[in-house]
């Protein structure tokens, strides 16, 4: 059977794409649960122009996610921390920390999971710090540790 989802479903499909489904999967769950409907002219014609406006929209997201991985590549991250006299921080920097300061530096809000820290960052100076953006951009952010 043709549906037409309504939302993403994993496994599926996503929202505005037109996917063959077993009918009982589509009777019994995904068109009871407003997941999806019957796929039908008038769905069809609808579904081109959700697809159209998502294509545009994620366009608009990758090309603002480009954009901000250039501003993280020209300006480095200041973090402020505890240290001690020999440059060791007193715990270490976590990618709640980045998230704060990326917030704060930047005005930009990113997720704590999309933060990759190769290494645990407990000495004062530059490290880099990989951030995923998008699905397929990626920014390289040099954190500047300070003392406090």
């Amino acid at each position: 059977m043709k549906v037409l989802l309504r939302r993403d479903v994993k496994g599926i499909g996503r929202r505005g794409d037109i996917v063959t489904v077993s009918s009982g999967h589509a009777r019994n769950y995904l068109i009871p649960n407003g997941l999806a409907v019957e796929a039908t002219d008038g769905a069809v014609a609808q579904a081109e122009t959700l697809k159209r406006s998502r294509d545009l929209r994620e366009a608009a997201d990758k090309d603002s996610a480009r954009a901000i991985a250039a501003t993280f590549a020209e300006t480095p991250l200041v973090v402020v921390a505890k240290a001690g006299a020999t440059g060791k921080l007193f715990g270490s920097v976590t990618a709640n920390d980045l998230v704060a300061a990326v917030e704060q530096q930047f005005h930009v809000v990113i997720d704590r999971k999309h933060v990759a820290i190769p290494a645990p960052i407990r000495d004062l100076g530059t490290h880099q710090v990989t951030v995923t953006l998008y699905a397929d951009v990626r920014g390289t952010l040099t954190v500047d540790v300070r003392s406090a």
